[in-house]
């Protein structure tokens, strides 16, 4: 079994919670995205899926409900997704509005977020968190 370990960055939010944020590559683009254990799956910016995807279909069934969202989603095919050194090609994903999440992380000073990281792709590679040394690792086959 191959350990793929990836940095995190911990944010504090006013005292109110801490947030890890991962960087990914999307569409050929270092962005940020929430790690989020309580996500059910993994969600990308309906703006950033718009711009890159021509292929895309609307659900309003909430299929990708967090923390950040409920609304209707939009559903298309990532060619590649990097996390670290972990490549996910051809990744289904959905796409939610996060331009107020993202808007959000801007006003406290940190970067912008283009998606969230969930349950699907954590559970699929036994991902283990380490606040300490602020590491995630995923456990590949």
């Amino acid at each position: 079994m191959r350990t793929i370990s990836v940095p995190l960055i911990l944010i504090n939010l006013q005292g109110d919670g801490f947030h890890l944020l991962v960087e990914i590559v999307v569409f050929k683009e270092k962005l940020f995205a929430v790690l989020d254990t309580g996500a059910s799956r993994s969600v990308f910016d309906k703006s950033l899926m718009e711009k890159h995807i021509k292929e895309l279909t609307i659900s309003e069934e909430t299929q990708a409900a967090t923390i950040f969202s409920t609304s209707s989603t939009l559903q298309g095919t990532i060619p590649k997704l990097k996390i670290g050194r972990l490549v996910l090609k051809n990744y289904p994903s959905v796409g939610l509005d996060l331009q107020s999440v993202s808007d959000t992380y801007l006003q406290l000073g940190y970067p912008p977020i283009s998606g969230i990281v969930g349950g699907d792709i954590l559970m699929e590679f036994n991902a283990k968190i380490d606040y300490k040394k602020r590491v995630l690792k995923f456990y590949k086959k």
